[in-house]
């Protein structure tokens, strides 16, 4: 995967706290999904199918929590490098 960066321009100190906040969460909510999807092969291995089940909303709902915070992300950098 190739990407292209360009600096920042003009990052005040408040935004990119945002930022770091934003990734942070972003990879509290990555590593939660990951777990609950752990969980949830363990529970099918053991034919606990209901646990495997509430394991897997479980990390979907991580996931989407870990999306829209990325979508946010992206947004302000977007606008960041706009101005």
């Amino acid at each position: 995967m190739t990407t292209h960066t360009t600096p920042a321009k003009n990052v005040s100190p408040a935004d990119n706290q945002k930022r770091i906040e934003s990734h942070k969460k972003t990879a509290t909510h990555l590593e939660a999904a990951a777990k609950s999807h752990l969980e949830a092969a363990k529970h099918h291995e053991s034919e606990e199918h209901e646990k495997a089940a509430k394991s897997t909303i479980t990390a979907h709902g991580h996931l989407a929590l870990a999306k829209d915070e990325q979508r946010e992300d992206s947004k302000n950098h977007a606008l960041q490098n706009k101005a």
